[in-house]
């Protein structure tokens, strides 16, 4: 039968008549009040290099440590490993900084148990756990033996035997993964090879429709040609038959503008001569004129001086003084009409202006 001491701790199980001198003791110690112990379920731990340990410690009787003071101390170096002050993680060695860890899940249960990690046979020793809690005071005390397996004295042909066994193993799996490997790359290569021949004849396919596409093009692109030529002669000859009727029509069209520009000029000549008539004419009539006009002015001249004029006065009675005035240029310019009115200058002004 065993019983398990401490409060649910995972591996600390001790048989009834081991655990009946410890209960006695406890009892004669102090009747009135329980005493603080630390006790360590396993006194020696051992480890390969490099493997994570767990030295566990806890307290007797069961209770919270969450508050207490507790120190695991390395007796060959009399340093701290680890050290736990009311929640918090303190100074330890510079050796074992970021490799070691206070379980504090299991604190409120009392137990103590610290891991180191990655550990070296420098690490082998006495290690102390100490916890003070108020006035009271207590301590275990684990050895840890950390052993390097490939340190050990071996005979030399088990070291000869090793090394043959393992160039064997090395040339075997060496052999297996060329093997595998030149398998592969065959296989590899075959799949190649086989994508290039259907690419080959992809590629032969492709020439063939090209070939194909490119005469049926070039028979299209010539009967094309042809046809055009055909339209383009055809338009030539439609050009050129339009030229001959244009040239045609255009010289009939001059030929008789021709005749309409020397029927024209003919006809410009004989304006001309006509136009030089009458200048001829004008200047002949200018001339008759002028030779009128000083006619009349010496008539004016002439009938102030005469008679009449002294008779009849333009002002005390020019009904009579005109009429005798008109009577006078009758006389003087048209002698052969003595007696008609309205012939010749019939209505002359005072000074010899018409009226």
């Amino acid at each position: 039968m065993h019983f398990l001491l401490g409060c649910n701790h995972p591996s600390f199980t001790l048989p009834w008549r081991t655990l009946l001198p410890y209960l006695v003791a406890l009892h004669l110690l102090q009747p009135g009040s329980a005493q603080l112990r630390v006790v360590a379920p396993s006194l020696r731990v051992t480890a390969n290099v490099g493997q994570d340990v767990v030295l566990r410690c806890q307290l007797s009787p069961c209770k919270d440590a969450w508050s207490s003071d507790i120190r695991w101390i390395q007796h060959r170096t009399s340093g701290f490993v680890h050290h736990y002050q009311n929640g918090e993680d303190l100074e330890q060695m510079e050796e074992y900084k970021g490799r070691t860890e206070l379980l504090r899940d299991g604190l409120s249960d009392g137990n103590l148990d610290l891991r180191i990690t990655a550990v070296s046979t420098s690490d082998s020793g006495s290690y102390s756990c100490a916890v003070q809690d108020g006035d009271g005071y207590a301590d275990a005390v684990v050895d840890l033996e950390v052993s390097d397996p490939f340190s050990q004295i071996t005979h030399p042909w088990k070291v000869a035997l090793a090394v043959i066994v393992t160039i064997l193993v090395g040339s075997f799996v060496i052999t297996v993964f060329l093997y595998r490997k030149k398998a592969a790359e065959t296989t590899k290569q075959k799949g190649k090879d086989a994508e290039l021949e259907r690419m080959d004849a992809k590629l032969e396919t492709l020439v063939e429709n090209l070939e194909r596409r490119n005469a049926e093009f070039a028979e299209k692109l010539a009967s094309e040609l042809e046809r055009r030529d055909a339209k383009l002669e055809t338009l030539a000859e439609s050009l050129e038959r339009r030229n001959a009727e244009f040239a045609e029509k255009l010289a009939s069209d001059l030929e008789r503008r021709n005749a309409q520009l020397d029927k024209l000029a003919s006809d410009l000549v004989q304006q001309t001569k006509a136009v030089e008539k009458l200048n001829s004419q004008w200047s002949k009539l200018q001339s008759l004129k002028l030779t009128k006009s000083d006619t009349i002015q010496n008539n004016c001249i002439g009938y102030e001086k005469s008679p009449q004029a002294v008779n009849y006065s333009p002002l005390s009675n020019p009904e009579k003084h005109h009429e005798a005035k008109r009577r006078w240029y009758i006389k003087s310019d048209y002698p052969q009409y003595p007696n008609q009115r309205g012939v010749g200058p019939a209505h002359v002004g005072t000074h010899g202006t018409p009226i």
